[in-house]
């Protein structure tokens, strides 16, 4: 039985109906605490929903600020926290406006899957388009389309079937492989989490039951952590204190973003863009000792070696990634500010922050038919490719084998706002 972990994303366009399908999912999913429900029944019930049926604005589960139940849009991202028999979720629910495009990104950047909701009776638009570009250019691996409001069009097989086959194609067309078509209806409930009576056609799965068997990606590959805090114990021991536990020692705290770390492995550092090696000598985590550790955990490492290691550095067990100044990268501008050959900005890779130019704009990209256009600036929500010159080495790596070492932001140096998100898609001899 599965029981791990899967985060999800949602993406779409406007009306779509992306906050009532993961309320419906939440609310057959038994997921709503009881004060919840009350409060939404309450205010469904002003806002004209309710009467004899006891029918919810389930879109409130999620449309939490109040900008967005005023409006019945969702502005930002809304991450709710729930579980079934099988396995535990963490569902982001992003904007579907063009305005809020850079949410998407923040919502899917950490996603094993991404659910995008096409509007049966509109089918495929621009923002739908935009959203799969984005989840393409972000390698979410596993993209569920429901096609929503199937009610509302009679449940059409024909529909459907025209539906399915372009988001399919698109799929294709941008390298997404796992991709899977269920049509629902989130008001009703249809396909959610049971299968609908209104489709005797349809045989595939219900929209909970696909996410419940789908392995999320783990982190695999080479062990990395990148430094975030050096602890160092200093002064004496106290009275009562076991000198065991309170031991003079110097530990490297991070996140282990992929792979496994065991005590005795052989790891290799890149500090002051200088590679030096050495081995594990102690793994700890909040619980206490361990010989090994997994990608995800939060641990301190003790090595063998006394190095002269900071904040920003990189600990690899395995082949350590030669440090990069000068690449290329792709990125979604996140900021209303326009971004042109030879700016200044800061670069946050890991925990390192480096100052870093923006060397030259190589091209947009179109969402309408996902072409590359020459430009000489991004502007917001803009998918765009860049060449950047970092002052220090990073240890940079593809981000289909690293979402950590081949993911980026770029950060104004003077107002301290994070400007764009860029993943690193082929790796270049260092410059």
């Amino acid at each position: 039985m599965t029981t791990t972990l899967l985060r999800i994303a949602t993406a779409g366009s406007v009306d779509d109906g992306k906050s009532t399908l993961v309320g419906r999912l939440l609310h057959d999913a038994k997921a709503i605490l009881a004060d919840s429900l009350d409060d939404i029944a309450r205010t469904s019930a002003e806002r004209g929903f309710g009467g004899a049926d006891g029918t919810l604005d389930l879109a409130l589960v999620t449309d939490g600020l109040r900008a967005e139940r005023e409006q019945g849009i969702t502005i930002d991202v809304a991450y709710r926290y729930f579980s079934t028999d099988k396995r535990s979720f963490i569902l982001a629910d992003c904007p579907g406006h063009v305005q809020y495009t850079r949410n998407t990104v923040t919502g899917a950047s950490t996603a094993d899957a991404a659910i995008v909701l096409v509007d049966a009776r509109n089918g495929v638009l621009e923002q739908t388009r935009r959203h799969l570009g984005v989840l393409a250019l972000l390698r979410v691996p596993r993209l569920v389309v429901a096609v929503n409001k199937m009610d509302l069009i009679n449940w059409d097989e024909q529909a459907f079937a025209a539906i399915e086959s372009e988001v399919l194609s698109l799929a294709t067309e941008l390298g997404i492989q796992a991709t899977t078509v269920i049509p629902v209806s989130a008001l009703q409930g249809d396909n959610v989490v049971e299968p609908s009576a209104s489709a005797a056609w349809y045989t595939g799965p219900t929209l909970l039951g696909l996410l419940e068997e789908l392995e999320p990606k783990l982190g695999g590959g080479t062990a990395r952590l990148d430094v975030q805090y050096v602890i160092r114990p200093q002064g004496a021991l106290a009275p009562g204190l076991d000198p065991e536990v309170y031991r003079d020692y110097r530990g490297y705290a991070g996140t282990l973003v992929d792979g496994t770390l065991n005590v005795g492995d052989r790891v290799q550092v890149l500090s002051n863009g200088q590679p030096v090696a050495s081995r594990v000598k102690a793994i700890s985590t909040p619980t206490g000792s361990a010989q090994s550790a997994q990608a995800g955990e939060a641990i301190v490492l003790e090595l063998e070696t006394d190095l002269d290691i900071a904040r920003g550095d990189t600990i690899v067990a395995g082949e350590l990634p030669t440090a990069q100044r000068e690449f290329q990268a792709n990125i979604c501008v996140l900021d209303p500010v326009k971004l042109t050959n030879g700016q200044r900005l800061l670069i946050k890779h890991g925990t390192k922050v480096s100052a870093a130019k923006l060397s030259s704009v190589e091209h947009v990209i179109n969402v309408a038919d996902y072409s590359q256009q020459p430009a000489d600036s991004l502007e917001l929500n803009d998918l765009g490719r860049i060449t950047l010159r970092s002052q220090a080495g990073l240890a940079i790596e593809e981000y289909a084998s690293s979402r950590t070492g081949g993911s980026f932001l770029l950060i104004d140096p003077t107002t301290g706002r994070t400007l764009a998100a860029g993943i690193i898609e082929e790796k270049h001899e260092a410059a």
